[in-house]
């Protein structure tokens, strides 16, 4: 086996970690691994697979060879020792929470965070008389409170969703890790990726990874990932075999390639994502922009300090009402009305409509989730365009 140089940038592993094997047929890119179960020569070799003396594949549930390598690359990129694949980011939230909980227990989250993830907290866990307290995300005296002996994890995204607020990681792990109790901290890092922001090094016990996003970076594949120690990884590994929220090996092979350009993809995400906010900030038409990367962002310096970039996406109040800010997506001819993020197209939405429209207005209000709040996901694009573009739709407002 090929070795990669010591300490190679995060190119670098994006296109050669986990991959510098020579396959038998000295293909240059990795299989897909298209099949369902994997065949044993005889009993024999069965009976040391069941032993543990030989490590190989058994059945595509478990494991896939394509799976491994982006498991390798991902780990690389995140500098963990281990991945665990699931078939959507949900999915990988849910297996973990699941993996990681019992009946009785309780965790602590932060408001801002995507609905899905909190509607499995709140309706699902529930049943298992698994309790949770809600705090701000930069309140760690809110953290430090909340902590209780039966708290098993505090769980976090950063930046969050919508309003991009960035935990401050190092602060927060160390007032759960001093608790004590075995207390996780996990972290939903998809809005940032592992090109922007590395939450293991932070203080994160896992990280968990909506893939269908910048990972992937083309809009046509759905998959998450699970990233940590072999030990903190373990039962989830386990879980996610016996639930079945798997990843099929196309959708692997298309995440492994998404991972080779990762790094030049997130560059532009980068420049588009600060270019667009310092002008929608300027513009007379907006009424508030949320982006990390602006000084106007409550948690710029925090940031500053733990981001190397600050990513695409961007979520800004226009400066009217639901009909005024409908007709400003409406009026934009590059992004596509559509939710989702960190593809090579730019993508638009307003929260109100696109996931929270069949919530009461009073909680839609509590959430934060106002009917002239737009979340704009910048593409790779050329960002005069995208300015271009989003100046003639905010002269229809």
């Amino acid at each position: 086996m090929a070795k990669l140089p010591p300490k190679p940038g995060a190119s670098t592993r994006s296109v050669h970690a986990g991959e510098r094997e020579h396959h038998q047929d000295h293909a240059l890119a990795t299989p897909i691994h298209q099949t369902a179960t994997f065949w044993f020569e005889n009993s024999a070799e069965l009976r040391e697979y069941a032993e543990g003396r030989l490590q190989r594949d058994e059945y595509g549930r478990y494991s896939n060879p394509t799976w491994r390598v982006v498991e390798r690359k991902l780990a690389a990129l995140e500098g963990a020792e281990a991945v665990v694949l699931t078939g959507s980011g949900m999915a990988a939230a849910t297996t973990t929470f699941l993996a990681l909980l019992e009946r009785g227990d309780h965790v602590v989250v932060t408001r801002d965070c995507y609905r899905r993830t909190r509607q499995f907290i709140k309706q699902i866990l529930s049943k298992l008389e698994v309790t949770a307290t809600v705090i701000e995300p930069a309140d760690t005296g809110a953290l430090k409170a909340a902590l209780r002996d039966n708290t098993r994890f505090f769980f976090t995204e950063s930046p969050t969703n919508p309003y991009l607020r960035v935990i401050e990681l190092p602060e927060a792990a160390r007032i759960v890790h001093e608790r004590g109790g075995d207390i996780k901290v996990l972290v939903d890092s998809t809005l940032a990726s592992p090109i922007n922001q590395q939450p293991l090094a932070q203080g994160a016990d896992l990280v968990l990874h909506s893939a269908t996003k910048y990972l992937g970076g083309h809009n046509d594949l759905i998959a998450g990932a699970v990233v940590g120690s072999a030990q903190a990884t373990a039962p989830v590994r386990a879980l996610a075999g016996v639930l079945g929220g798997i990843l099929d090996p196309h959708a692997a092979w298309l995440l492994l390639r998404g991972l080779k350009t990762l790094g030049l993809r997130m560059a532009q995400h980068n420049a588009n994502g600060l270019a667009v906010a310092r002008w929608l900030e300027g513009h007379p038409k907006v009424r508030r922009v949320f982006y990390p990367g602006l000084e106007s962002h409550p948690d710029y310096r925090v940031a500053s300090e733990l981001m190397s970039g600050f990513g695409g996406v961007i979520s800004f109040e226009v400066e009217g009402d639901l009909a005024a800010t409908i007709r400003f997506t409406d009026g934009c001819r590059l992004p596509y009305n559509a939710p989702s993020f960190g593809g090579a197209e730019s993508l638009i939405e307003m929260p109100v409509l696109m996931s929270y429209w069949d919530q009461p207005q009073a909680e839609r209000q509590a959430l934060g989730i106002s009917d002239n709040l737009v979340r704009l996901g910048c593409g790779i694009e050329d960002s005069a365009d995208l300015i271009a573009d989003l100046e003639q739709a905010l002269a229809r407002v």
